[in-house]
């Protein structure tokens, strides 16, 4: 997991190196410093006088080195900070790319509010770790190493006061750190609950305002958001035990070092221990507590992100159930579908088919209607024909040829679907319209949209076809939303059209001129129309009837009148409600 992760540095790894440099240099000067201070000091004390000469000059030393320090503290903040965005940055790039492949098996996985807070949250607390890392846990670890020695060469057995507190410091930190990683562990998995509830919220606020439920959300919200805050101070509560400990550790030892130190000194008459070696004992004390809790917080802040990358890792190790053949076809010959003893289930756990020997064949260039009713498996039927999802048995062919065959990109290229969730994009009508086709001449995009019904509503804003698209399309109607995308999928000039429920919010007429334009120009092309209203597929060339994920009949309008039960019910409940079939 580690590798597959920090493999996302790349390019800036020399960052990285140069970071660990400037520490490495940092250390050694800020420990370098009470040493020669401490020289400074019993020069200030001899017998013979103080030498304002070797003041100065060591003095001008000390500014030197302390510029030098700062600067390679600097140096290294500039270069960690670049290395752990440009970390991140490809971390995102590579979740993102990597979600990209994914069938629908694998997006069903994760919710989507899972992988927003995956690439967000997540990714912050990661490139949070990795700074600390090249930075912090390099230089704690060197500096408490290089302070321990230069205390035991400036203060003797004196310095041992560090092996009685450096234990009782170090399992407490530790101990503190163990006892709140429970709390931040869970605090990511409710994340993903309160990111899912924003979403909600956002994506349905007409929704929402429409039933006057605005109450019910915040409450939803502010239990989420409770339930973090919750984790997270239960969590800090523990963490800020540090500061007791440490405190306790550093005064201990100030008065010990003090206390004992001056004894020895008064004693000894300066010849074990003298002031000097006394200030930089304290000064070494502090440097040594001081970098012991600055590695507690790297523990903890690991153990925090380590849960972040294992939720990353998930992601990025996801591997496509879908992949191309060795040899595919690039080349799909026509719009000729067949079904040939197929079944199919979501996933390989699930104990239901959804769908259940399905033998159908279509002709290049016919309409097909496909009715039936919510949960008969009418969408999970088309989905197969561009490959979203692979059959679990039997097989689907497209121009003869198995789909499992051919390059996906190829395939899909073939295949326009405009499902039952219509989605624009923001940006000009212009813009989501070359998603079907990038090099789309403006002609071919209004010749699109008059066969789709658009081009008299799009003509009609002042913008015409440079009018601005909100977020999800919150700007247009739901029929105009839907002709729209239909425009955009025939600019694919697909072999074969989908239309799943896609003409549901347009009205019968406007739904008849479609049905029409497709006859008259595209006659060539495979479209495949699933409705609700018999209305919408009473002119198909071949009706299938879905009935708990089985094709009941099939046939043409006349001959399911007559042969299928559940069509005529439909057809008559419609009809007697006043809708007619034109």
């Amino acid at each position: 997991m580690l590798k597959r992760l920090f493999g996302c540095v790349r390019e800036y790894k020399k960052y990285a190196v140069y970071t660990l440099i400037f520490m490495v240099v940092e250390v050694i000067i800020d420990c370098l410093l009470p040493f020669i201070a401490a020289k400074v000091i019993n020069n200030l004390q001899s017998e013979a006088g103080v030498d304002m000469g070797y003041i100065i000059k060591i003095g001008l030393i000390l500014i030197l080195m302390a510029l030098i320090s700062l600067a390679m503290g600097a140096l290294a903040a500039m270069t960690a900070a670049k290395a752990s965005a440009g970390f991140a940055k490809n971390l995102r790039h590579d979740i993102f790319e990597n979600v990209q492949t994914y069938s629908f098996e694998n997006i069903d996985k994760f919710s989507s509010a899972s992988l927003v807070t995956r690439m967000t949250t997540d990714v912050a607390n990661v490139q949070m770790s990795f700074m600390m890392l090249i930075r912090i846990a390099v230089r704690a670890p060197l500096m408490l190493i290089f302070s321990i020695v230069m205390a035991f060469i400036m203060g003797g057995w004196l310095a041992s006061s560090f092996v009685i507190l450096i234990p009782i410091l170090a399992g407490g930190l530790l101990l503190i750190a163990k006892n709140a990683m429970p709390a931040f562990r869970r605090v990511f998995k409710k994340y993903d609950k309160l990111n899912e509830s924003i979403e909600e919220n956002v994506r349905a606020a007409r929704v929402v305002k429409g039933f006057s439920r605005e109450e019910y959300e915040k409450k939803k919200f502010g239990k989420a958001a409770d339930e973090i805050q919750n984790d997270f101070t239960k969590a800090e509560r523990i963490v800020a035990l540090n500061s007791p400990i440490m405190q306790f550790c550093v005064y201990f030892n100030m008065i010990f070092v003090m206390i004992v130190g001056s004894m020895l000194a008064i004693k000894s008459g300066g010849t074990t221990i003298n002031v000097g070696e006394m200030s930089a004992m304290l000064t070494y004390g502090m440097q040594i507590l001081m970098n012991l809790m600055m590695l507690s917080m790297i523990y903890v802040m690991l153990t925090m992100s380590m849960e972040s990358m294992k939720r990353i890792y998930e992601v990025l190790s996801e591997k496509t159930v879908l992949d191309n053949p060795k040899d595919p076809e690039y080349e799909v010959k026509d719009g000729s579908i067949e079904f040939k003893d197929v079944s199919f289930k979501y996933s390989a756990k699930a104990k239901k088919y959804a769908l259940s020997d399905i033998d159908v064949k279509i002709e290049s260039g016919m309409t097909v209607g496909i009715i039936g009713g919510t949960g008969s498996s009418k969408s999970s039927l088309v989905q197969l024909i561009p490959r979203l999802y692979d059959v679990t048995e039997g097989s689907v062919k497209v121009g003869g040829i198995d789909v499992r065959k051919y390059d996906i990109e190829a395939l899909r290229s073939s295949v326009a679907m405009v499902l039952q969730k219509n989605l624009l994009f923001s940006g000009t009508i212009n813009e989501n319209l070359r998603w079907g086709n990038p090099n789309a001449t403006d002609e071919e995009i209004r010749e699109a949209c008059r066969l789709a019904q658009a081009d008299d509503f799009v003509m009609s804003f002042p913008d015409g076809y440079e009018t601005k698209i909100e977020q999800g399309g919150t700007n247009v109607s739901g029929g105009q939303k839907q002709r729209l995308c239909i425009a955009r999928a025939l600019l694919k000039k697909p072999k074969i059209l989908i239309l799943d429920d896609s003409t549901s919010a347009v009205d019968t007429k406007t739904d008849a001129l479609i049905r029409a334009g497709f006859k008259e120009y595209i006659p060539e092309t495979t479209k495949i129309i699933i409705a609700q209203r018999i209305a919408s597929v009473s002119d198909a060339d071949l009706i299938i009837v879905m009935d708990n994920g089985k094709i009941a009949d099939m046939g043409n309008h006349e001959k399911l009148l007559k042969t299928s039960d559940i069509y005529r019910e439909v057809y008559e409940q419609q009809t007697n409600g006043g809708e007619d079939d034109e």
